[in-house]
């Protein structure tokens, strides 16, 4: 079978389940997931050209990446400055520390000996502490609260938890690849330097470039081609650096000007072919690796639940109390809790790169997908529950 019949038939799927889990009110992410982790493992006695597959999907996360930094705006926290922040470290920290916890039991249990447990203990904790910016964001549109008081919290909130956490894994990830403590010292210091030459040199340029789009001819071919060369030049800088191509893409994406049009205008040349065309793809490839029979002992699906337990525990748990001391009501600060647990697809891209780079085992892997799947899962019934509409129109 050859790679374009592969591709139409995740593809074909995506497009088949996405209108029946928005219908069912589940969301449109969701039911990517849901393809990729039903289609995948069938798939996989089909497909004979995962290479090229897997290569088309990490252009589609990279992509991603740009455009999740495009949508990031420090206009977001005007207004919530001081309580987006106390809600978003609080849902970062406390499952962080539950999920560094849980390290010691897991790590005998589903690691292999030469991965370092320390390595494994950060990644664990930083897994753990994923949302997902894009599909919180799509959630809420989908549901009309963008604009309401618990939407634009909750938005705000996932911004701040996606920047630290990014900064976290690029932490991880430069010591895991590191051969010693000296090695990753190196690499966070040249990663920072790069920072800093993008925020200095070519934000500036950027500005530049977004005023003239703004006030000539407006987007063209020139510039889109210009900005994938730079976003390509920047993942690929990364990588080399030794933090991955992702954090590139995110940083590229993150510094582009928020105001004159060329962030909106960019998103909507780009988003239609990252999300429809390529992120399918990327599905199917966690579809691929997804080995439910992995979890074959009354054990492993006991582990696998206490995953999902301290994952609600430490960012449902962390989010509301946080929004609750910040002044919130219940009911909303239970909103923001159950909106900050939803992880989705940034926590696939979280768990891919951990199996890429060995810090976790096939089994860990699939226990995780499962957790992130029912936690995207449970978003949107529960957000009904405890946010019905009907408490929206008293605000």
């Amino acid at each position: 079978m050859s790679f374009l019949h592969e591709a139409l038939i995740f593809l074909t799927a995506a497009v088949v389940s996405v209108p029946v889990f928005k219908r069912l009110g589940l969301g449109s992410v969701l039911g990517y997931l849901a393809a990729g982790v039903v289609i995948g493992p069938w798939g996989a006695k089909l497909i004979t050209d995962v290479e090229n597959i897997l290569h088309f999907s990490e252009l589609g996360v990279v992509l991603l990446l740009f455009l999740i930094g495009l949508e990031l705006d420090p206009r977001l926290l005007k207004g919530h400055g001081h309580a987006s922040v106390v809600i978003s470290h609080t849902s970062i920290i406390v499952p962080f520390a539950l999920g560094a916890g849980a390290a010691y039991w897991y790590y005998p249990r589903v690691s292999s000996p030469d991965v370092p447990f320390g390595s494994f203990l950060l990644f664990m904790g930083v897994a753990m502490s994923i949302t997902a910016f894009p599909v919180l964001a799509r959630i809420l549109t989908e549901r009309r609260l963008l604009q309401s008081k618990v939407g634009a919290l909750a938005i705000t909130c996932a911004a701040v938890d996606d920047v630290t956490a990014w900064c976290l894994l690029a932490f991880v990830v430069s010591i895991v690849r590191a051969t010693d403590l000296t090695h990753a010292a190196i690499t966070t210091v040249i990663a920072l330097a790069y920072i800093a030459v993008m925020l200095l040199l070519l934000r500036p340029f950027l500005e530049r470039l977004g005023a003239r789009v703004a006030s000539r001819e407006g987007l063209n071919q020139n510039v889109v081609a210009l900005t994938l060369l730079l976003l390509l030049a920047s993942a690929l800088t990364t990588e080399l650096i030794g933090i991955h191509a992702l954090f590139g893409a995110f940083l590229f994406g993150a510094i582009i000007p928020k105001t004159g049009g060329l962030a909106e205008a960019l998103a909507e040349k780009l988003e239609d072919v990252a999300v429809v065309l390529l992120l399918p793809l990327f599905f199917a490839v966690s579809g691929l690796r997804t080995q439910i029979g992995l979890l074959n002992t009354a054990e492993n699906w006991v582990m696998c639940g206490i995953i999902i337990l301290l994952a609600c525990l430490g960012k449902f748990g962390g989010s509301a109390m946080a929004a609750r001391l910040t002044g919130s009501r219940w009911r909303e600060a239970g909103a923001i809790g159950v909106l900050m647990n939803t992880r989705g697809l940034m926590e696939l891209i979280v768990l891919n790169l951990g199996l890429d780079l060995g810090v976790i085992s096939p089994t860990l892997f699939t226990m995780m997908v499962v957790m992130a799947l029912v936690t995207t899962f449970l978003t949107s019934p529960l957000l009904r529950v405890i946010y019905p509409p009907e408490e929206l129109a008293l605000e």
